[in-house]
């Protein structure tokens, strides 16, 4: 009989997970535990990537500073200073088990870069094939506020989309989601499992550690993200690691009895009751897992080239469209200009670009525009045309855009392989670390949030 599915699980730490928020200290038991557990998850077959903070903790313990800086030459110089200890402790505890380790160090600008974000893929895959265990963090040492993910939450949905992950598991200091504060109301409710993220209504006011700079609202995010990718999220406690293998193998085990209980399709040949019930006695004898909360992948994925260009590029500037270019879209058609409304910012050729419905007027308003409305967005574009050619061929037809600019090098405005749309049921956010300290209203505050 054949053993359960090997996967791919990317495992997220936070600061507060690695050192101590006050004494800067390693939290060694935490480590070593969460050492342990990749190795066991190694061993029952699968392939583990573990996104790490910490770099400035270590390094403000290094240097015996007592508060974390503001200023960003000395919060880049503390990274400096503690990704080197931080990767020699991982290897160091890692070591003591015989498992090798790898350092991947990215910054917004590699995502963003096509052929950086494919070496990266490539690199990260070849070091699972290896038997390695990557740790990947941000880059801090060279990220500026206008290349940084903003937390390390969003870098490890874009890992895990990027690995086409099964598992992404959001280690904090709670069990799970709760409809309310725990530590406020002893009556607030778990929430175990979660289809649709924008339905929830769950209290998500912590806001992380004084190192760190994630919080649960953050995590809700990672989460939207990593699920449009098809990875299944789980937010679950950090001091309790072994936590991650007990829910794999009841996940597992659950999905094997699942499969076993499913209707034979017609004319292929049942499955053999007896591996039924060995499905239905391996669910039985595995342990109710402990406490967490499961966000479902969507149905139908973004991956690839469609998730790169949703999350992978921050926008420089915005194209308003009609209903029925956005319909022609949606029909796999590409964008051409006659179902251009306006254009705003200022971008090149080939830069990613906001896509927004608006409601197309018969004739001008008193603004001059030809659209009306709050528009909604609905994807993102890597454009063929610099932001003024689009203002002059807007409107038009494609057989016009020569005689318009002089020249024609695409009669679209987008390929269609260079447009991608949010899937309307859940649609994720990439989110910005200022608006999500300053939204701090929980889940609802990002369901108009999808600027980057």
């Amino acid at each position: 009989m054949k053993g359960p599915k090997p996967l791919i699980i990317v495992i997220k730490l936070g600061t507060s997970s690695i050192v101590d928020e006050k004494t800067h200290e390693p939290l060694l038991s935490i480590l070593t535990l969460i050492v342990e557990t990749a190795v066991r998850l190694r061993k029952d077959g699968h392939k583990v990537v573990i996104v790490s903070s910490g770099a400035i903790g270590v390094g403000l313990r290094r240097m015996d500073v007592e508060k974390r800086p503001k200023h960003l030459s000395k919060l880049q110089a503390l990274a400096a200073i503690g990704q080197c200890r931080l990767m020699s402790l991982w290897d160091s505890l890692f070591g003591h088990l015989r498992q090798p380790i790898s350092q991947i160090l990215l910054t917004r600008n590699d995502i963003a870069d096509r052929t950086r974000y494919l070496n990266a893929q490539n690199t990260i895959m070849e070091l699972l094939e290896m038997g390695v265990i990557p740790i990947v963090n941000e880059n801090d040492t060279l990220a500026v506020a206008e290349i940084k993910f903003g937390d390390n939450d969003t870098l490890s949905a874009i890992t895990a989309a990027m690995v086409h992950a099964n598992f992404l598991f959001l280690m904090t200091d709670v069990d799970c989601l709760y409809d309310k504060n725990p530590r406020t109301h002893p009556d607030a409710q778990p929430i175990e499992e979660v289809e649709d993220i924008g339905a929830i209504r769950a209290d998500v006011s912590s806001a992380g550690s004084s190192l760190g700079t994630g919080g649960m609202s953050t995590k809700i995010v990672a989460a939207r993200l990593a699920t449009s990718a098809g990875v299944t999220t789980v937010i679950t406690k950090s001091s309790s690691p072994g936590n991650i293998v007990k829910i794999v193998r009841y996940l597992q085990a659950r999905k094997k009895y699942a499969s076993s209980q499913s209707t034979p399709i017609p004319g292929e040949e049942a499955e053999d009751p007896l591996s039924r019930s060995t499905a239905s006695l391996a669910l039985d004898a595995i342990e109710k897992p402990p406490l967490h909360t499961r966000f479902l992948p969507l149905s139908q994925p973004i991956r690839d080239r469609y998730f790169w260009i949703l999350h992978g590029l921050a926008p420089h500037g915005t194209i308003y469209i009609d209903a029925g270019a956005h319909r022609a879209l949606s029909d796999k058609a590409g964008l051409l200009p006659v179902g251009v409304l306006d254009v705003e910012g200022n971008f090149a050729q080939q830069e990613a670009v906001r896509l927004v419905v608006v409601e197309r007027r018969s004739e001008p308003g008193p603004d001059g525009k030809l659209w009306e409305g709050p528009g909604v967005e609905v994807g993102r574009a890597l454009v063929n045309y610099a932001a003024p050619e689009i203002v002059r061929i807007k409107g038009h037809r494609s057989s016009q855009i020569e005689s318009l600019l002089g020249y024609a090098d695409s009669e679209y405005v987008a390929d269609r392989d260079s447009v991608s749309l949010f899937r309307r049921e859940s649609r994720p956010v990439t989110p910005v670390l200022d608006r999500v300290n300053e939204n701090g209203g929980g889940v609802a505050a990002y369901e108009n949030d999808i600027s980057l």
